[in-house]
């Protein structure tokens, strides 16, 4: 029996669909998580359950003592277990990829200097650093710009900015998230870049020896240009001409290839204008949250299971369905406490809605980007067309009423008693 050693953070929503998958194919998981190492003693738990992904170093010893066979593969879930994954692959003597490619992808800023370096289509960028006075760039700045935390991942620490004061009030909130999230704070600072213009996509594919093959290319139908940057919709088959498919195809093949990644999963985030494909990001992951859920038609199985045939190098079967299937990310309308929603009946019964997913817990406070790192939950389209399962989408979102709370309750003043 095969075996593979999962990364599995405890706030990803994927945890049980690589399981099941695992399951299904008859392969033995062993599991690392990221509990409290406090709390983990008293819970009964094994050190191997209460490692800190953000530590790789650490964690790789902890993973290594507890190991009592060596596994086939080692996959992190998401991405703060990424750079953790590739060091156990190199320590294991495992193909996989090399952890500073890993690592360069994920930092936003090593990112753009590579493609800066490699001839590819990037904005002008400044590394801001945790201790520098940010009105020192002003200078240099051309409007509108991004503030970007290093190595945050979907739009969380992300803010466009349009003038001097929107740029000042950015960088103090995006430092104030970073802080929060992330261990290296200090030592990282931000990243601030020209804002592109153009519609945004998304390209998952996965890496088999180097060469990039192509599950879906996403369309992102609703615009996203600040100065928050909540995504919504993803519909695939992208309406894109077949020319323009191709030239993202061999642009995210070349950031593969420039950054080192030589195996598994990879999803790319990029823009689209009138000068061609920039790169917003390519991770040495798959799409997050319960998004490939929207690819299980087309793929003839999950997301999941293709990644762990892939790293057990199993032979993989496509089915070529061109339906049109999408997914929405329900979008926070405003931080406060979740309570509940309604009419999720009547939002099953739109044409082409083939599920919901809520995600959200009652009681839990929520909060959309630039702080927030969750959604409401998912929904999921098949139909006919493109058009036509984005339609759907949207049809079903306007019926569904969600009960958000004020995270604090408000005082009446004196003259209303």
């Amino acid at each position: 029996m095969k075996r593979v050693l999962l990364l599995l953070p405890t706030t990803s929503y994927r945890n049980e669909a690589f399981l099941a998958a695992g399951k299904k194919l008859d392969v033995e998981i062993i599991t690392a998580a990221d509990y409290c190492h406090q709390l983990a003693p008293s819970w009964g738990l094994d050190p191997i359950m209460a490692v800190h992904f953000d530590r790789p170093g650490e964690a790789l010893e902890v993973i290594l003592r507890s190991l009592k066979h060596k596994p086939d593969a080692v996959l992190a879930v998401d991405d703060p277990g990424l750079e953790l994954a590739a060091r156990l692959n190199e320590s294991l003597g495992l193909e996989a990829n090399p952890p500073e490619a890993v690592r360069r992808l994920r930092d936003k800023l090593a990112f753009r200097q590579m493609q800066n370096e490699r001839g590819f289509l990037c904005p002008d960028f400044h590394h801001l650093p945790s201790d520098a006075d940010p009105a020192r760039l002003l200078a240099q700045l051309r409007w509108p710009v991004v503030v970007k935390a290093r190595r945050l991942s979907g739009s969380r620490g992300v803010i466009r900015a349009d003038n001097a004061r929107e740029f000042l009030q950015a960088v103090n909130w995006v430092r104030d998230i970073q802080n929060k999230a992330d261990r290296d704070a200090a030592s990282l600072g931000l990243v601030v870049e020209d804002f592109i213009a153009g519609r945004e996509y998304a390209l998952e594919g996965i890496l088999d020896r180097g060469e990039l093959r192509v599950l879906a290319l996403f369309d992102k139908p609703d615009p996203l240009d600040g100065p928050y940057f909540e995504e919504t919709i993803y519909v695939t088959p992208s309406r894109l001409p077949r020319r323009t498919q191709e030239e993202i195809h061999r642009t995210v093949q070349r950031a593969c290839r420039q950054a080192g990644l030589i195996t598994g999963p990879v999803h790319a985030e990029m823009r689209v204008n009138g000068e061609g494909v920039w790169l917003l990001e390519a991770a040495a992951r798959s799409i997050g949250g319960l998004c490939g859920m929207a690819l299980n038609h087309a793929l003839g199985m999950t997301l999941e299971e293709l990644i762990l045939r892939s790293a057990l190098d199993q032979p993989v079967a496509l089915s070529a369905s061109r339906e049109g299937a999408g997914v929405m990310m329900i979008p926070i309308a405003r931080r406060g406490i979740y309570q509940g929603v309604h009419d999720l009946n009547s939002a099953l019964e739109v044409p082409g809605i083939t599920g919901i997913r809520i995600t959200a817990q009652p009681g839990h406070i929520i909060a959309p980007p630039p702080d927030g790192a969750s959604y409401l939950g998912f929904i999921f389209s098949l139909s006919a067309t493109p058009a036509e399962a984005e339609l759907a989408l949207r049809r079903a979102h306007g019926r569904l009423l969600f009960d958000i709370q004020p995270e604090y309750k408000v005082q009446a003043s004196a003259s209303e008693h």
